[in-house]
């Protein structure tokens, strides 16, 4: 009988709802806290960046399930779901009893997970009548999708990139100028946050707290602009468990239930989207059904920025400038600046406020990948699934590689599911390094 390798959703069976994980947290994440007064924020005071029913969601830990607005599940129709792949020739290359799946978000319009919540923060900044959007971006995989959701609902995009990864990879940039955004590197001298950082250091390379300072610097001195976000945040994660919940019905399509579930991990939002719902029934053994399948949920983050594995637990800003509220999270400090990795979307100095909750209360656990691992599994997996991998995802597939290993050693046959968030097509320069033995590992020095 042919092996069965990918696994689709009707059009009936996609997911209606976002799954809210903090209203089934036993410890609820932590407040968001004024830096002055060192109140704790509700969601009025958010509302003034972000879009109201965003700010609503941030803060809602009543409401497990949150409906999907009738239009943005039309715009999701269009491309979701997207694939849950068996990952058989590359078991086979590592000569491994695991079971390998991924889900493959590379196949979304911009190559990435991003715009899943692209085009629901675009679409309520809409209904409330906002013009104007602006966001800070890494690697650009976020920019990109938010410059395209933008352009769907008619507002104007100003994205603010973090300078070096603009150099590392100009086509991203060129992607959101063909939708119309206006694109500045980070930190920039357009902003007074960013004029600081550039005179404090003129070769600062910039990092995503510089670029999240500039955006929201923009957003509250532009009338009508909103501030939106492609990570860390609580409503951006929510927005994402519509990969999870795709996944859990491909899985029982295809038979089987993860014993692992990976991600890469920078602010948290491919994490949380593939995570959050398995997690629920974690959650669910934890109070009252004690039978639930143990699953090991790993985060995958850069050696050069390990927040996770190496930060501390504290309140802390957001942004290098200091504009956001503190946030209580894993946290390598506000004004860390990060070696100049190609995994532009990794290189930010906090985990958001969910994920930093879950690791303190042991459901889940970070891994420190080193540049070198990474771009070595990302091209086994380019040779034997033919796809190239962002850089980002790359850590995702090495620490797939890892657990796949240990099952070789101990002979267990386990099933590994992992989130392969973008497609590396836009980032082949950094591919060009790694094969020209340009790039190295860089280590926190804490």
């Amino acid at each position: 009988m042919e092996r069965q390798k990918r696994f689709l959703l009707n059009e009936d069976e996609l997911p209606r709802q976002w799954y809210n994980i903090q209203a089934e947290m036993v410890n609820k994440p932590l407040p968001p806290i004024h830096p002055a007064t060192k109140q704790p924020l509700n969601a009025d005071d958010l509302a003034h960046i972000f879009a109201a029913e965003c700010a609503k969601q941030e803060l809602d830990q009543e409401h497990a399930w949150i409906d999907i607005p009738a239009e943005v599940l039309e715009r999701y129709k269009s491309y979701r779901s997207t694939p849950l792949v068996r990952a058989y020739a590359l078991e086979e290359a590592l000569g491994t009893p695991a079971h390998i799946y991924f889900k493959n978000e590379s196949v979304n319009p911009l190559g990435s997970h991003k715009i899943n919540s692209a085009l629901p923060q675009c679409y309520y900044c809409k209904q409330e009548g906002t013009t104007n959007v602006t966001t800070e971006t890494g690697a650009g995989q976020w920019g990109a999708a938010l410059s395209y959701a933008a352009k769907t609902f008619g507002l104007e995009c100003a994205v603010y990139q973090v300078k070096i990864s603009m150099q590392q990879k100009p086509y991203r940039s060129s992607i959101m100028r063909t939708f119309g955004a206006t694109v500045e590197g980070s930190p920039s001298m357009s902003t007074r946050a960013g004029k600081d950082i550039i005179t404090k250091d003129p070769l600062h390379p910039g990092s995503l707290g510089t670029a999240i300072s500039e955006a929201i610097e923009l957003a509250t001195t532009t009338p009508n602009c909103k501030y939106t976000l492609g990570s860390v945040l609580n409503h951006v994660s929510l927005h994402q468990t519509i990969i999870g919940l795709e996944a859990e019905k491909q899985m029982a399509k295809a038979g089987e239930y993860p014993d692992i579930v990976i991600a890469c991990f920078g602010g948290g939002s491919n994490f949380g989207g593939l995570a959050f719902p398995f997690m629920r029934h974690q959650l669910s053994a934890v109070s009252h059904q004690p039978s639930a399948p143990k699953i090991d949920f790993i985060a995958a983050e850069p050696s050069s920025c390990p927040k996770l594995t190496k930060g501390k637990f504290e309140y802390d800003f957001g942004d290098s400038a200091g504009y956001t509220p503190l946030l209580p999270m894993f946290t390598l400090g506000h004004d860390f600046k990060p070696a100049n990795i190609h995994a532009g979307g990794l290189r930010y100095h906090g985990a958001g406020t969910i994920v930093s909750q879950l690791v303190k209360d042991g459901l889940m656990r970070g891994v420190d990948i080193p540049q070198l691992e990474s771009f070595k599994a990302g091209m086994l997996f380019a040779q034997t699934e033919g796809i190239i991998p962002a850089p980002e995802s790359c850590h995702a597939i090495a620490a797939t590689i890892r657990e796949a290993q240990k099952c070789k050693e101990t002979g267990e046959e386990k099933v590994i599911l992992f989130n392969l968030s973008g497609h590396g097509l836009i980032d082949m320069t950094a591919y060009d390094s790694f094969l020209n033995g340009d790039l190295q590992d860089f280590e926190y020095k804490g």
